[in-house]
């Protein structure tokens, strides 16, 4: 029997610790490895042309299926390539691991060495080296029990030399997996239960707001049950966006995307519920969306001070669903039920606003088309049970209140670090683990174009999705801010393009778009050809969002 060395036994780990997809960019400190894993251990590995790329794609694919998603990259000028997709996977907190490789230790001098260490940590995310043959296995396991367990990206930083060294010992390995806590629902305390449900009776505006925390504790519904005895409304962070839209009175996003009925039910609101949620500057509005409530957090790590704000006057550190089903429990004892302001009326406004979410008119130039009617469009025409992915550059502001109705499973916004450009590959991940083409990204041109390589990486790993680019002619944020304050915005113009032309040229499917009333004919088209496809929006840049009228030009 042949001697192992450091490729063997890194990616027999791999491989057990469930990794049957990553996403590549390789060169020297990383090649070898990326071969074994795929010739050898028949890992799918999706192969980017950009290193940011090949985070963010790790990134996409662990937000869509909860495993943890992996990438590798080089070391040097390829690991310094990924600042921007690692912090927002740490700000997003996304279970990762990177295989970067790492210079050999044994070099006097190496071109591309780099510590990478003060990097890595810089963005948020863990860094664990490997530093010798005998720690190895041990080392790749704490990665991915960190990764799982922390909920954040793990660095693992692996020297060539150490690559190549024999491994003379039995590659035996154990996963992380074996090694997790079992699963707990922390149960709130008691006095804390009575004090809420204190508060809930003496509330006569509640409001439970969601976070991506209520997803993962599975609390959706004893939150509504929980809403429903004390007639309290629903609402949700941004980054759980469609938790509560079949509900009649679920009243949408809190915060900077929040609808004029929203922002009036919080201004009123006595009582704000904050469950699963961070509660930070843009859900809040810095503390000023809901002025006059006493506001709770539930969550299983609570702040008292996040991003320079009193978070709550009371804090809950437990389980989301179990502290909803104890306070529910307490009401009921207590024999206390409230509709609160529910009422049919209060239904019929949400369900207006959900259908026309922005009515303030505006001209429009020949050759384009207002994005507002066309997110509607877009909406009806793409089913539900797709995965919907948006950058969070301007154009968000109308994607993100225009499309409803869609389980916020399905709904993923990259605004986590507001970065722009990271959205599209982090789209790839996503339809690289659906594997059924049902994935729909919404991104602007300017963010597009930052990574219009990748059309190349869709075709050629014949990844099936769907990109409409909502496409201003240059970077929308920038061009309104400069309006608004009365600058000539030409410095953040550069032309429409001819995006569809781009994507054909990579050869995918791309279609030119500056009417209403075609993307249902173009998705039947779509369908039939079973080929990713670009559709290249053209929208009138000189209309701003909503949430950018009221924020940059004083709209009321």
């Amino acid at each position: 029997m042949s001697e192992l060395n450091g490729y063997e036994v890194l990616s027999q780990a791999f491989v057990a610790e469930g990794v049957d997809t990553m996403f590549a960019l390789l060169g020297d400190a990383n090649m070898y490895w990326g071969a074994v894993m795929a010739q050898k251990y028949g890992v799918r590995v999706v192969h980017a042309r950009h290193e940011h790329c090949a985070c963010a794609m790790a990134d996409g694919y662990a937000r869509h299926t909860g495993k943890v998603g992996v990438a590798t990259v080089t070391c040097g000028p390829g690991f310094t390539q990924i600042m921007t997709a690692l912090t927002t996977a740490a700000r997003g907190s996304i279970p990762m691991v990177v295989f970067a490789g790492d210079s050999p230790t044994s070099a006097a001098w190496y071109i591309q060495q780099l510590e990478l260490a003060p990097l890595a940590t810089a963005t948020g995310a863990r860094y664990l080296a490997v530093k010798s043959v005998d720690r190895m296995l041990d080392t790749v396991r704490e990665a991915f029990y960190t990764a799982r367990q922390e909920r954040l990206p793990v660095v693992l930083g692996v020297p060539m030399d150490l690559q190549k060294a024999p491994f003379p010992w039995g590659a035996e390995y154990s996963p992380s997996t074996e090694l997790m806590p079992t699963p707990q629902r922390p149960a709130p305390d008691p006095v804390l239960v009575d004090k809420l449900a204190a508060l809930i009776m003496a509330a006569s505006r509640p409001i439970i707001l969601g976070g991506r925390g209520v997803l993962r504790s599975g609390a959706a519904a004893s939150l509504e049950a929980l809403a429903e005895r004390c007639g309290a409304l629903l609402a949700t962070s941004l980054f759980a966006k469609g938790l509560f839209d079949h509900n009649r009175f679920g009243i949408g996003v809190a915060g900077a995307y929040a609808s004029p009925l929203a922002r009036e039910e919080f201004a009123a609101c006595d009582l704000l519920i904050g469950v699963g949620a961070g509660l930070g500057h843009y859900t809040t509005e810095a503390g000023y969306l809901y002025p006059n409530a006493k506001t709770v957090q539930i969550d299983i790590n609570p702040r008292g001070l996040y991003q320079g704000l009193r978070v709550a006057d009371l804090h809950i550190r437990a389980d989301a669903k179990a502290t909803a089903d104890a306070v529910l429990a307490k009401l009921a004892e207590r024999d206390f039920s409230s509709a609160g302001v529910r009422s049919p009326m209060l239904a019929n406004r949400i369900a207006q606003m959900a259908a026309r979410p922005d009515a303030k008119e505006f001209l429009v130039a020949p050759g384009t088309v207002d994005p507002r009617p066309a997110m509607l469009e877009l909406d009806a025409a793409i089913p539900k049970d797709w995965t919907v992915v948006s950058g969070g550059a301007h154009f968000a502001g109308i994607a993100v209140t225009h499309f409803y109705g869609r389980r916020a499973e399905q709904v993923h916004v990259l605004n986590d670090f507001g970065a722009i450009g990271s959205a599209f590959p982090a789209a790839i991940g996503i339809a690289a683990a659906r594997g059924d083409g049902k994935v729909l990204l919404i991104e602007g041109d300017g963010s597009l174009m930052m990574h219009a390589q990748e059309l190349e990486t869709i075709r050629r790993h014949d990844i099936r999705m769907l990109i409409c680019t909502v496409n201003d002619g240059g970077y929308g944020a920038e061009v309104h801010k400069f309006r608004a304050q009365g600058y000539d915005p030409r410095e953040s113009k550069h032309g429409r393009g001819d995006i569809a032309a781009i994507a054909r040229g990579f050869g995918l499917r791309g279609e030119r778009i500056t009417g209403l009333g075609r993307f249902k004919a173009l998705f039947e088209a779509h369908l039939h050809a079973d080929q990713a496809e670009l559709w290249d929006l053209h929208v009138e840049d000189t209309i701003a969002s909503a949430p950018y009228r009221r924020i940059h030009f004083g709209e009321v």
